[in-house]
């Protein structure tokens, strides 16, 4: 794929994926004035563009790694499902919580989640910096290496870590309860990511063993 037709492609996406995601939070919400969804917008669509923009010029082979969605193996497939399943009715159920003004998280609280969904993407952008074999999908790739600097000197994954952080603080952006009670069902369903892609990197990448025993926590420091 040349640069204009990936330039094309992930610009398609990135439309698609706002007008899905206005669709989920405006729609529900009855109404256009949800300032919190339109704050969520702003914060998660703004340096996902600026991103975009930075690896299409530096790294376009990592952008279109990016872009690529479809999972070959079973187990990965049901995680993908059950997190897309949580991410939409989490956008949905935010919408009608403000709709019927049935929870409502505290501005100072909503402002701290907004300053760690910005915190989580900017380590998101650092994980795609430091390690160029990043893909959407479990695979590993030709001539791929094990990555043990940086932010995987820490965790094993962590991107993993940075999306849970993203996910847990878009429900308190939006301003509901129950919509970040329903996400909480994303770390689980990273815990069985995590743990299908380990074996499939302890049988597949070359140095990988020696690498778990030199970091040993995958998601959170101290903890797992």
């Amino acid at each position: 794929m040349n640069r204009k037709q990936l330039a094309v492609n992930a610009l398609i996406k990135y439309i698609a994926g706002l007008i899905i995601i206005a669709l989920l939070l405006f729609v529900p919400a009855g109404t256009l004035h949800y300032p919190n969804g339109w704050l969520f917008i702003s914060l998660l669509f703004i340096p996902m563009l600026m991103l975009g923009l930075v690896l299409l010029v530096k790294s376009p082979s990592l952008l279109e790694k990016r872009l690529k969605s479809k999972e070959e193996r079973t187990a990965q497939t049901l995680v993908v499902k059950i997190s897309a399943l949580a991410f939409i009715l989490s956008f949905i159920t935010a919408g009608i919580d403000f709709r019927l003004d049935i929870t409502c998280v505290p501005r100072g609280m909503v402002a701290v989640a907004a300053v760690i969904l910005l915190v989580s993407y900017a380590l998101y952008a650092e994980v795609m910096r430091e390690n160029a074999y990043l893909s959407r999908t479990i695979e590993v790739q030709q001539e791929q290496k094990v990555v043990d600097k940086g932010l995987y000197s820490i965790v094993r994954h962590p991107m993993y870590a940075a999306t849970v952080l993203l996910f847990l603080s878009i429900p308190l952006v939006l301003g509901s309860w129950i919509s970040f009670a329903i996400m909480l069902v994303y770390p689980f369903a990273i815990v069985l990511r995590i743990r299908d892609e380990e074996k499939l990197l302890l049988k597949e990448l070359d140095g990988y063993a020696e690498y778990t025993e030199k970091v040993k926590y995958r998601l959170i420091p101290f903890i797992w």
